[in-house]
C-alpha cells in the first residue's frame, strides 16, 4: 500500500451536511475512513448509534462537541481526543455558540462515504429521512435509543 494523500482542495465536500470527506475503506486498504465536520451552533451530527464492528474517532478541531458515550453525556473541546469502541452508543452535537469542527476516523469500518452522499442528499431534501434506516447493515450504522440523550 501507497501512502494516501488527501490535498484539501481535492477533497470531496458535501455543503449541505458540512461533510468533507477524506479517505475511505478501499483507499486505505481496508485500514479506515476518514473525514471532517462542521456543525453549526445547536445542530445535532448524529442520533443514538452504534457501530457493531467500527471504533470511532473524534477530535475537536474548534468549538465544543456534546457527545452521548454509552450512557454518558460529555462535552469535547479543542484538542480533545475520544475513541468510542464498537458496540458503544453514541451521538453527538455542537455544543456552544460557534461552528464546531470535528475529524473523525473510523477503524474497522465498512465502506461509508456512500453513507455520507445519501445524508448530503437527506439534508438537501432530496431523499426521505427513513432511507437511512434502510442502510443500517450496509454501512454498520444501527440506530438505537438512548434516554439519557433524550434528556440532555
Amino acid at each position: 500500500m501507497k501512502p494516501v494523500l488527501i490535498r484539501a482542495t481535492e477533497a470531496e465536500v458535501l455543503s449541505a451536511s458540512g461533510v468533507t470527506l477524506f479517505a475511505d475503506v478501499p483507499d486505505t486498504n481496508g485500514h479506515l475512513t476518514s473525514h471532517r465536520s462542521i456543525f453549526k451552533p445547536g445542530k445535532e451530527g448524529a442520533p443514538p448509534h452504534l457501530h457493531k464492528e467500527a471504533a470511532e474517532l473524534f477530535f475537536v478541531l474548534t468549538g465544543s462537541l456534546r457527545v452521548l458515550t454509552g450512557e454518558d453525556v460529555i462535552t469535547l473541546t479543542p484538542g480533545d481526543f475520544l475513541v468510542v469502541p464498537p458496540n458503544t452508543p453514541h451521538a453527538f452535537e455542537a455544543a456552544g455558540a460557534e461552528d464546531t469542527e470535528v475529524l473523525f476516523v473510523l477503524t474497522h469500518a465498512k465502506p461509508r462515504f456512500d453513507y455520507y452522499r445519501l445524508l448530503e442528499s437527506v439534508y438537501r431534501g432530496d431523499t426521505e429521512p427513513a432511507e437511512l434506516a434502510k442502510t443500517s447493515d450496509l454501512y454498520d450504522n444501527h440506530y438505537v435509543e438512548s434516554p439519557n440523550w433524550q434528556n440532555r
